[in-house]
């Protein structure tokens, strides 16, 4: 199996592995919504309470992905996954098996801190499998597994949830994240460069100041989006007037639109990264703008509830792939943090935007700090672009010579880094 695509344009079937781990990771993040009740009633606690797990598995995306990311530098990239997997596995089986929300609530964190470590890890290697020329559209791929969880792994997994008990439902994440660990196994190169790393040259590349600029836009077009849609249902009840049966339906909408805006995104970033970044940002804005007085009405909020989930998910797999090249030899760290980037601005918007809607803004609150969010995101990206956005560091790592290389350096802007 080659490392980089071929002739055919085909993308290495790695990448496509690495999806199908995404698609559990992005299942597991957002399945606590649709079981919380049950899962609630059977733990006896509050739903409130209940709710904490979604935040702890936030929090440890936060810390997790570039804390573990380093504790993992020296362990082979292949290696790093396998065991990711299976503490993700492991996490499932311990809240499976308990009847405590503590343990459970432990569980969730052990879980995130392998998904944070799954995820950077994994965006290295599927850039790095694809080469430097397709780098975006192979992270597009990847995490096109996260969007697809929530048009079919979020719902079955509900419905599996309600038909035979949360733990059902975590039983089946557990054996799935075994079954890939076997298959990356299998399937992933080994990498013999990794016991050079160095901790060092991990922090000495986030010292490039372009790589801190996509962040922030990164966390504010993320968070804005986000803002929005972490209040999207009482918005489409009470507002909107639609039943609750269909908000199922709606959501799917929004992950159908988040599967295509993360393969356009990963198509159209290999080339214009800042300009397809941009393009996101002001699409994103220009939608949630809309939605506050067009919310009333059901058919133009449906399709602002698609074109959101499109513009808000084009932008990870751009940014992700950017964080790796201005990392140049030292990556690990970078993916990390942007990894922790996104996760950030979740955690801000949705935390913003839920004091918007008990405010007197009402219902259209989080639309409109979503808009602001948003917005405040084209200050970093018109930095990026006064400095040269595209301008990488090139691995000296064999992959990254060759015509994927040489096409990747003529793309580079002739600007100095920050």
């Amino acid at each position: 199996m080659s490392a980089s695509k071929d002739k055919s344009g085909a993308l290495p079937f790695v990448v496509y592995l690495l999806g199908v781990g995404a698609f559990l990771m992005g299942t597991t993040e957002f399945i606590i919504a649709g079981v919380l009740p049950e899962l609630a009633a059977d733990l006896g606690v509050g739903v409130a309470r209940a709710g904490l797990l979604i935040t702890a598995f936030a929090l440890g995306m936060i810390v997790g992905a570039p804390v573990m990311g380093l504790a993992t530098l020296r362990l082979p990239r292949r290696s790093t996954l396998v065991l990711a997997l299976t503490v993700f596995a492991a996490g499932h089986v311990i809240a499976a098996l308990s009847s405590s929300f503590t343990i459970v609530f432990a569980a969730r964190v052990l879980s995130a801190l392998a998904t944070g470590t799954f995820w950077a890890v994994a965006a290295i290697v599927a850039a790095a499998a694809a080469g430097p020329a397709a780098s975006s559209r192979a992270l597009g791929v990847m995490i096109s597994g996260s969007a697809l969880a929530t048009v079919i792994g979020v719902p079955v997994g509900t419905w599996a949830g309600q038909a035979v008990g949360w733990r059902g439902t975590f039983w089946a994440l557990a054996l799935l994240a075994g079954l890939v660990a076997l298959l990356i196994r299998r399937f992933v190169p080994a990498d013999t460069e990794r016991a050079t790393a160095s901790v060092r040259s991990e922090f000495t590349a986030l010292r490039q100041g372009r790589l801190w600029l996509s962040m922030s836009a990164t966390a504010l077009i993320t968070g804005g989006a986000m803002a929005a849609f972490s209040y999207i249902t009482p918005l489409l009840t009470d507002r909107t007037g639609l039943s609750a049966g269909s908000v199922p339906l709606v959501l799917i909408g929004y992950g159908l639109g988040a599967l295509a805006g993360t393969n356009l995104g990963g198509r159209l970033g290999d080339r214009k990264p800042l300009t397809t970044v941009t393009g996101a940002a002001v699409g994103a804005a220009l939608v949630l703008v809309l939605l506050i007085p067009l919310s009333a009405h059901a058919v133009p909020t449906i399709v602002l509830v698609v074109l959101l989930g499109a513009a808000g998910m084009a932008v990870p797999p751009v940014v992700t792939s950017l964080a790796v090249r201005f990392a140049g030899d030292a990556p690990t760290l970078a993916a990390a943090l942007a990894v922790s980037s996104f996760n950030v601005g979740i955690a801000l918007g949705s935390w913003i935007a839920g004091h918007a809607l008990e405010s007197s803004l009402g219902l259209t609150g989080p639309a409109l700090i979503g808009t602001v969010m948003v917005t405040l995101a084209l200050i970093p990206l018109a930095a990026l672009g006064a400095i040269g956005a595209t301008r990488t560091t090139a691995p000296s790592t064999p992959a990254a010579a060759g015509p994927a290389a040489d096409t990747a350096r003529e793309a580079e802007a002739p600007h100095a880094a920050l």
